[in-house]
C-alpha cells in the first residue's frame, strides 16, 4: 500500500476545465461572466472568483495565479486583458498595501477643475498675442496641457481608445503630448521571440548570427547608446574586423553582434566581460534587437575564438590605418610613450618601474600611439627589459604603414627614448624628431632669452622664456657609432623650486616649427597620460582581460643583478682605496712635520706600515674590477628565474582595440557638442556618459529606426543632446547588419514647452 500511495503523489493532477473556460496553462480555467464577473478554476476547484465592479478582487486573482505559479506573468496578463507590467505594478502594491492597496483609485481630476471660464477666456486673449504656451501656462497658473485644452488643441478619445481601456490595455503614448501622430507604443514589450533561431544555431544550421529584428517599444534602458553608432562606424572597427577575422563560427552570435556588445558594454561603464553581469541581458538585447545580450561565458568564448586566429596586431593595425584617413589631420605629430600594467596576481612575472607607483612592481609593458589630441592610434606589446629607444627603432616600420608613404611627420617623447643613433633612425626613415635632451649639458647664457607667446589649438595662449641653437651629438655605440647627428636645440628658462631659474633643453630635427611651438607640442604630450589615466578609470585599460599565461622564453637576455652588485663592489673598493691613500698622506705629513724640537726618525719599516694599507686597498679594487670586467651584463632568464611566466597578450589586445574604438567614437561625440554646450570644455564627456546610458523608446519603420530619448538630468543638457542628435542624423547612418537608417530625437525635458 505504501508504494502505492507513492504513486499516486508523484501522478501529475488531471487538466480539469470546467464547462465554457478558457485556458490559460494547462489545469487553469477562466470562466467570465456576462455581467463582468469571472471565475479561475485550478485542476477543477473553484480557487478565485469576484463579482460585476470588484476590480480588486480580479487583480488579486491575477496576482495570485503568479504567485502560485500556476500561469506566468506574461499568460496572467493576457488572460485578464493588460499587459505583464501592469501585472508587475499589481504584485507591487499587494505587496505595499494589502488587498486595500488593489482598489483602483478615481480617476480623472481630483478636485475642481482650474480651467474655470473666466481662466480660458484669459487663455485664448494671450494666444492672441502670440505669447507661447510656456509663457501663457506661466501667466495663468496652469499647466501646459490644461493650456492646449482650453486652445482646443487637445484630441478627444477615440472609440478605439475607448475600447482599448475597456479590455484593460495598458499601452500608453510614448513620449509627451506634441509627439508626432501614430507614436503610441507599449512601454517594455516582449522582444520577438528567437527560439527557433536560436534551436537552429545548436545545431549549426543557423549561419554565422542572427539578424537584428527590434520591436516598437518605449522607455528601454539603454537606448542612448544607440547614439555611438554613427561615430563607431568612423572608427571602422567593424569592417576592419571583418577584414582580419571574416567571421566566427556558426552560431546564434555573430561577430558584429559580439563587437557590438562589447562597445556597448564600454560605453555603459562595464567594459569587462564580468561588467555583463550587472547590465540585465535583456535590456543591452533590446539595443542589439536580440531577445537577450550573450552573457559572461559566451563572451569569453567569442573573444578566446579570435585570440586563437592569432590576429590582434593585424586588427589593430587595420584600425590604425582609418584612424589615419578619417583624422590625417591629426596625426601631424605622434606621441609615443610605454605604459606598464600592473600585474597583482600570483604568477612570477617580471618586474619593471612603474612611474606612478613610483618603485618596481610585476607589470607588462606596452608601447603606444596617439594622435596629437591624444586620441589612440594603435598600440604594440613591449619585449620585457626592452628599452623605449628599442621599442621606437621598432615601431618605424609600422608608424610608415600607418601614416602612408612619403608623408613626413614628427614623432614625440620623452627622455626615456634618448639614444643618438635613435635619432639618426628617425631621420633616416622619413620622420622628425621631438623630445627633451637628458643628462648634463650646458646652459645657455641668460642674455640671449626672448618672451614668446604661442596659442595652442584650443584658443589658449602660452608664454615661454626661450633661446634658440644648434648642437651635434656624437653616436657611441651601434652601427652608426662614429658618426653625429645635428639637432635643433630650444631652451626653456622656467623659475627652480628653490629660487633662481633652471634650464630645460628640447631637442627637435624640425627647423620650420618656431620656437614657441616647439615648447608647447612637447608639454601636449600630457595628453597621451591623460588618455591612459581616463582609460584606467572607464575603459579598464589595466584590466586582466584573460588570466592565461605561458612560460616566458628560458633564453630571452635579461639585465644581470650580478653585474650591479659588481659595480657596488667596485664604487666600495674605490672608496675605501681613496681613505686608505688619505690616512697614508695625514700620517706621513705628521711625520715629516714633528713638533719644534722633537727630532724624528723615518724608517723603512715606517714606511712600509703606512703603505701596506693602501697597497691591499689597491689590489682589492684591481680585483673588484676584474670580478665585474668578467660579469656578464646580460644573461639568459632561465639562469634567473626558470619560473617566470608571461601574461597572455592576444585577448588583451583585442579588447585594446575593441575599448580604443569605443573611446575615440564616444570623444567624437564630446567633441560634437562644442558650439552646443557652454561648459563643453568641462563636461562633455561627463554629459555624453549620461546620453549614452539614458532611457528611450526605439521604432522601426520603413527603412529607418527611430531612436526618441528621454530628457537628461538638466534643460540645458537636454538641449544640447537635441543638437547632438541633429548632427547624427545628418550622417544618414545605418544599424550594423541592416538598411535601416539611424534618426535621432529627443523629448522635450519636462516643463518646457
Amino acid at each position: 500500500m505504501g508504494w502505492m500511495m507513492a504513486g499516486m503523489l508523484t501522478q501529475l493532477p488531471l487538466p480539469l476545465l470546467p464547462a465554457g473556460a478558457a485556458e490559460l496553462a494547462p489545469g487553469v480555467g477562466l470562466v467570465a461572466g456576462a455581467d463582468g464577473g469571472g471565475l479561475v478554476s485550478v485542476h477543477g476547484l473553484a480557487t478565485f472568483a469576484w463579482d460585476a465592479g470588484d476590480e480588486a478582487g480580479r487583480r488579486l486573482a491575477a496576482v495570485q495565479l503568479v504567485r502560485l505559479r500556476a500561469v506566468s506573468q506574461a499568460q496572467a496578463a493576457a488572460a485578464f486583458g493588460v499587459d505583464p507590467v501592469t501585472v508587475w505594478r499589481w504584485d507591487q502594491a499587494l505587496a505595499a498595501g494589502g488587498v486595500a492597496g488593489l482598489v483602483p483609485a478615481r480617476r480623472g481630476p481630483k478636485g475642481a477643475s482650474k480651467l474655470t471660464p473666466q481662466l480660458a477666456a484669459r487663455v485664448a486673449e494671450l494666444d492672441a498675442t502670440g505669447a507661447t504656451l510656456s509663457e501663457i501656462a506661466a501667466a495663468t497658473g496652469v499647466s501646459t496641457f490644461s493650456v492646449r485644452n482650453a486652445l482646443g488643441r487637445v484630441a478627444a478619445r477615440g472609440q478605439g481608445a475607448a475600447a482599448g481601456a475597456a479590455a484593460g490595455s495598458a499601452s500608453l503614448a510614448a513620449g509627451d503630448d506634441d509627439e508626432r501622430p501614430g507614436a503610441a507604443v507599449p512601454v517594455l514589450p516582449d522582444p520577438v521571440s528567437r527560439d527557433d533561431e536560436r534551436a537552429l544555431a545548436r545545431w549549426g544550421l543557423l549561419g554565422e548570427g542572427a539578424g537584428p529584428v527590434f520591436t516598437p517599444g518605449a522607455r528601454y534602458p539603454l537606448a542612448g547608446l544607440l547614439l555611438a553608432l554613427p561615430a563607431l562606424e568612423g572608427t571602422g572597427l567593424l569592417d576592419a574586423a571583418r577584414q582580419v577575422y571574416g567571421q566566427l563560427k556558426d552560431g546564434f552570435y555573430g561577430l558584429t553582434a559580439t563587437l557590438l556588445t562589447l562597445v556597448f558594454l564600454a560605453l555603459a561603464g562595464e567594459p569587462r566581460a564580468e561588467g555583463a553581469t550587472r547590465i540585465p541581458p535583456a535590456a543591452l538585447g533590446r539595443v542589439l534587437g536580440l531577445d537577450r545580450a550573450p552573457e559572461v561565458k559566451t563572451i569569453r568564448r567569442k573573444l578566446g575564438e579570435l585570440a586563437a586566429a592569432g590576429k590582434a596586431a593585424d586588427l589593430i593595425m587595420a584600425l590604425a590605418r582609418r584612424h589615419a584617413a578619417a583624422r590625417s589631420h591629426a596625426l601631424g605629430f605622434l606621441y609615443v610613450d610605454g605604459h606598464a600594467r600592473v600585474y597583482y596576481g600570483t604568477r612570477t612575472v617580471q618586474k619593471t618601474h612603474v612611474a606612478r607607483l613610483k618603485f618596481p612592481a610585476p607589470a607588462t609593458m606596452e608601447t603606444w600611439v596617439t594622435g596629437q589630441d591624444g586620441d589612440p592610434v594603435f598600440m604594440v606589446a613591449a619585449e620585457p627589459s626592452d628599452s623605449l629607444a628599442g621599442e621606437l627603432r621598432r615601431l618605424l616600420p609600422k608608424l610608415r604603414q600607418v601614416v602612408g608613404e612619403g608623408r613626413r611627420v614628427t614623432v614625440c617623447f620623452d627622455r626615456g627614448g634618448w639614444s643618438p643613433a635613435l635619432f639618426a633612425d628617425i631621420t633616416g626613415a622619413g620622420f622628425d624628431l621631438l623630445t627633451w635632451r637628458k643628462g648634463p649639458s650646458p646652459d645657455v647664457q641668460a642674455d640671449v632669452f626672448t618672451t614668446i607667446t604661442c596659442a595652442g589649438d584650443r584658443g589658449r595662449e602660452h608664454e615661454y622664456d626661450l633661446a634658440g641653437t644648434t648642437i651635434t651629438l656624437a653616436i657611441k655605440d651601434g652601427p652608426r657609432k662614429g658618426q653625429a647627428v645635428s639637432l635643433r636645440q630650444v631652451t626653456r628658462q622656467v623659475p627652480a623650486r628653490h629660487g633662481g631659474t633652471r634650464q630645460i633643453h628640447a631637442l627637435t630635427s624640425r627647423t620650420d616649427l618656431p620656437a614657441g611651438e616647439v615648447c608647447w607640442r612637447l608639454t601636449s604630450r600630457w595628453r597621451e597620460e591623460n588618455y591612459f589615466r581616463y582609460a584606467r578609470t572607464h575603459f579598464a585599460l589595466d584590466a586582466l582581460d584573460s588570466h592565461a599565461a605561458t612560460p616566458d622564453d628560458p633564453d630571452r637576455k635579461v639585465p644581470n643583478p650580478a653585474k650591479k652588485t659588481a659595480a657596488a663592489q667596485v664604487r666600495r673598493a674605490e672608496i675605501l682605496a681613496a681613505a686608505a691613500q688619505a690616512q697614508r698622506d695625514a700620517s706621513l705629513a705628521a711625520l715629516r712635520n714633528p713638533a719644534p724640537g722633537q727630532p724624528v726618525t723615518i724608517t723603512n719599516q715606517m714606511l712600509n706600515a703606512l703603505d701596506a694599507p693602501v697597497e691591499a686597498a689597491w689590489r682589492e679594487l684591481e680585483e673588484a674590477g676584474t670580478a665585474a670586467a668578467a660579469t656578464p651584463s646580460r644573461v639568459p632568464l632561465g639562469t634567473l628565474a626558470p619560473d617566470m611566466m608571461r601574461l597572455e597578450a592576444e585577448v588583451k589586445q583585442i579588447t585594446h582595440a575593441i575599448r580604443m574604438a569605443a573611446y575615440n567614437a564616444e570623444t567624437a561625440l564630446a567633441r560634437a557638442l562644442d558650439g552646443h554646450y557652454a561648459r563643453a570644455g568641462d563636461e562633455a564627456c561627463a554629459l555624453i556618459r549620461e546620453a549614452l546610458t539614458a532611457s528611450g523608446d526605439i521604432i522601426p519603420g520603413p527603412g529607418e529606426l527611430l531612436i526618441r530619448l528621454d530628457p537628461l538630468t538638466a534643460p540645458r543638457r537636454t538641449q544640447a543632446l537635441a543638437a547632438l542628435c541633429d548632427q547624427l542624423n545628418q550622417a544618414a547612418s545605418r544599424y550594423p547588419g541592416t538598411d535601416l537608417v539611424l534618426h535621432y530625437e529627443v523629448k522635450p525635458h519636462p516643463g518646457i514647452a
